[in-house]
């Protein structure tokens, strides 16, 4: 009875190719909708290889991240890794850092449909008030939603892959039609488009390169969410390293399919559109661009939900390990954790709001905050391998390139582009055709940075303590 009780559960669990599907479903999102437009007018016909590059770059970090997962399978993921790895201090600060990041994701998505919507109704989607009404309006619908439970969120869910797969495959199809009827190819145009005389695709530069992978890597975030879940898979230690950057090559086709798709046929209408979907622009058939525009808004709306349900809980993991007030943990009758999801709503509104709804800079803000993991995580996989954990951890079997090759690789490659990124163009605007700092923009990344861990910090102090005194207790009896 046992052995069947176990070979049932183990049926249940999810196998390589489920766990490639999970991969594409968690990693394809908004970011293929936003970024097209940016990336091109960055460095035009390098476009395709900048996506190229940023699958890459997704690929080896989603390795390291496979890897931790092997070792420790606690909720929270880059959380619980760094606790595991440092100890309590540095997992509270990746806790709140983790946290702040997937508030800002939120609020990156949010602004993309709001202002996707007031595209497809003819309004302004530039419009500070406009834009400020509809965030407000969409919190709501996303507040309702989360009150309904996890029914609701699936079948939210499920309408959303619907959309963005065919989304993503009207682009590629309506794009290769077209290019067989009319026999047109404008890629070689792209470097030296004009918009009122003056060339659009600015000349290459070390800097410019690595802001534009820094935006295309976000169309490949989510990976680091899927091996979170590695408890319910089947032999996750073999099959994770390889199903995600499986699960990455697969949708860097799909993207650059897109993108090509999108410089060939009308690279100007790419770059000139002033809508949030780009890739809906190159289509001169109203229809079929407002139809692409319904696919990416429900996509997008899905990934709200979401989010508006994952990230709370990353802040409730936190207070179920004791490093924050325990009181957050509390929930509704409708097992709905509201106080942990108020003040993740507050903070997705804030930070869209410091950055003026600007949503160029904030893909490149959400990327970036996320960066601190992707140093910490694979750290984290090295000290696993050689058995330097502070925290008791899984017996898993080691690997020299997955443990610490890899790990290596990601750390390096997240070093370069932090040292090559362009911080002043990031957090600066301009103000009489002058680069001054944006304030509004340095504070948010200093709150999230500095300000936020430091008062949760203080304001928890008593209480981890407490926590820590209970634990050292129960060892010693």
């Amino acid at each position: 009875m046992k052995r069947t009780q176990t070979s049932k559960r183990q049926g249940d669990k999810l196998g390589f190719w489920s766990i490639v599907l999970l991969a594409i479903n968690s990693i394809i999102g908004s970011g293929i909708f936003l970024t097209p437009g940016s990336v091109v007018s960055s460095v035009g016909s390098k476009a395709l290889l900048v996506y190229f590059i940023a699958a890459l770059f997704a690929a080896v970090l989603a390795i390291s991240f496979a890897a931790a997962a092997k070792y420790v399978t606690h909720s929270g993921a880059a959380y619980a890794y760094a606790k595991a790895a440092f100890g309590e201090n540095v997992g509270f600060y990746m806790g709140i850092l983790r946290y702040f990041s997937a508030s800002v994701a939120w609020g990156v998505m949010a602004v993309a449909v709001i202002k996707s919507t007031i595209s497809i109704f003819g309004g302004d989607p530039n419009n500070f008030t406009s834009v400020t009404l509809g965030f407000i309006v969409l919190m709501i619908l996303i507040s309702i939603v989360n009150l309904f439970g996890q029914r609701a969120m699936k079948y939210i869910m499920n309408l959303a892959t619907i959309g963005k797969l065919a989304a993503l495959g009207l682009v590629i199809v309506a794009g290769v039609i077209l290019l067989i009827a009319t026999g047109g190819n404008h890629f070689s145009q792209v470097d030296h488009l004009q918009i009122a005389g003056k060339t659009i695709v600015p000349a290459l530069t070390t800097s410019g390169f690595v802001m534009a992978v820094v935006s295309a890597f976000y169309a490949f975030t989510g990976f680091e969410a899927v091996a979170s879940g590695s408890e319910d898979m089947d032999e996750p230690a073999k099959n994770l390293p390889r199903a995600i950057p499986l699960a990455i090559l697969i949708i860097a086709a799909v993207y650059i399919s897109v993108v090509a798709v999108a410089m060939t046929v009308a690279p100007k209408a790419l770059l000139e559109t002033k809508q949030v979907v780009a890739i809906a622009a190159i289509f001169q058939q109203a229809w079929l661009r407002n139809l692409i525009l319904v696919g990416a808004l429900v996509s997008m709306f899905g990934i709200n939900v979401a989010s508006s349900f994952h990230t709370p809980r990353v802040l409730e993991a936190m207070a179920k390990a004791k490093q924050i007030p325990t009181s957050l943990t509390k929930r509704t009758k409708r097992d709905f954790p509201a106080r942990t999801f108020i003040i993740t709503l507050i903070l997705a509104i804030l930070v869209p709001m410091a950055f003026q709804y600007n949503t160029a800079n904030l893909i490149i803000l959400s990327a970036t905050v996320r960066f601190l993991g992707f140093i910490l995580v694979p750290v984290g996989v090295i000290r696993f391998y050689f058995g330097k954990n502070v925290e008791p951890i899984l017996k898993a079997q080691r690997h020299l390139g997955t443990d610490v090759i890899a790990p290596v690789l990601s750390v390096a490659l997240t070093l370069f582009l932090l040292i090559k990124y362009d911080w002043q163009s990031e957090f600066g605007m301009m103000v009489g055709g002058k680069l001054v700092p944006n304030w509004f923009a340095i504070g948010a990344l200093f709150f999230g940075f500095v300000i936020l861990p430091v008062v949760i910090f203080a304001l928890t102090r008593r209480e981890r303590k407490q926590a820590e005194a209970a634990l050292r207790d129960g060892v010693n009896h």
